[in-house]
């Protein structure tokens, strides 16, 4: 096989697989999608944040490299999208981190500490100010964190935009679900959260976690949703509020270990809402327009599996709550590994390898 010229098979039609797929045709591979909805799926329930620091989790030091890396990719993968298919719709105003309660303070302190020692640029603000900079924001809000260099992406204009990019280099799609590998020179296992079912190494690696969104609009002679996205720490629980262009907010997210479970549940939503109102008051008064679940793909130690399975057997998945951000470092790294170079170094945590433990 010809390494510039072969087919390569991508199984899983999300954010993921559409990536992959557009970096390995632009290259010149003769490339399959096999999902019987692409566009679907997870990828289609998400918030669009592109914080890596922000959403960090102490200790997981791996992950928030692999996401910084992804993040520098952000505004080029963008602008290639954009001249390829569509608008993906990058917000560039960056994140505020607020508190509402005393309590939730001093998480926000140990995050502004963070983000310094990684030479982010924070700046602390009062509820006030954080007020005159985004007047929607409650009287509950006592403290923020602006974090300018954190970006947004409209999920489903993302999908949208990969979709197109992905006819216009020739990308093929199959329409059946894949219960075994598909015929091909190379295969790319991108299928979230069902790719423990394509192969044994990752029978045991790969976990649905279930996942609530919201997804309200703004009314005539309501507030306007902040200009950027909002991450609330709210007695304890962590949520975000992301807006979309016409008026639109995505409220996000729930967490929830309960199988291939895809039902929403009324205390998710009653959760979502909940703590949303004390951020933002006016959304008492949207326009109610969508309640969703995904299932995110996890791992054991939350990095994704990116790496050579078998010969001729790629991993691209496990990417839990990441993988909008990590599409466009995940994307190199299966170009490279299709071509038979190594993956970028950022990427090599994320190596099969250090599953093999686990495997059956």
């Amino acid at each position: 096989m010809s390494r510039s010229a072969g087919t390569v098979a991508v199984v899983g039609g999300g954010i993921i697989g559409l990536s992959c797929a557009w970096r390995a045709a632009s290259a010149g591979f003769a490339v399959t999608v096999h999902d019987p909805a692409p566009g679907s799926g997870a990828s289609r329930v998400a918030g669009g944040m592109l914080a890596p620091v922000t959403e960090a989790v102490p200790g997981e030091a791996q992950a928030l490299a692999l996401g910084t890396a992804s993040l520098r990719r952000w505004p080029a993968f963008a602008g290639e999208l954009a001249a390829a298919g569509a608008d993906p719709c990058l917000r560039t105003r960056g994140t505020f981190v607020v508190a509402v309660d005393p309590g939730d303070r001093g998480e926000l302190d140990r995050l502004a500490e963070q983000l310094s020692r990684t030479g982010r640029q924070v700046e602390v603000l009062s509820g006030r100010q954080a007020r005159r900079a985004e007047p929607s924001l409650g009287p509950q809000v006592c403290r923020a964190l602006s974090v300018p260099g954190d970006l947004s992406v409209d999920n489903r204009a993302l999908l949208d935009a990969l979709l197109a990019a992905c006819r216009g280099v020739g990308v093929r799609f199959h329409g059946e679900r894949c219960a075994r590998l598909p015929a091909a020179d190379a295969v790319v296992l991108a299928a979230g959260a069902h790719s423990a079912a394509l192969h044994p190494a990752l029978a045991r690696v790969i976990r649905p976690v279930k996942g609530e969104i919201v997804r309200l609009r703004s009314r005539p002679g309501t507030l306007a949703p902040p200009s950027r996205t909002v991450r609330a720490i709210v007695g304890g629980r962590h949520s975000y509020l992301v807006p979309r262009d016409g008026g639109g907010l995505v409220l996000g997210a729930t967490q929830r270990e309960t199988g291939f479970d895809t039902d929403v549940t009324a205390g998710g939503v009653r959760e979502l809402l909940t703590d949303a109102e004390r951020v933002l008051p006016a959304i008492a008064e949207y326009t109610l327009e969508e309640v969703a679940a995904g299932l995110r793909p996890g791992s054991p130690d939350n990095l994704p599996v990116i790496g050579e399975l078998e010969p001729g057997v790629f991993a691209a998945t496990g990417h839990h709550r990441n993988g909008i951000l990590l599409a466009p470092l995940t994307a190199d790294a299966v170009l490279a590994l299709l071509r038979g170079e190594p993956v970028p170094a950022e990427a090599q945590p994320a190596t099969p390898a250090r599953l093999v433990s686990r495997a059956p």
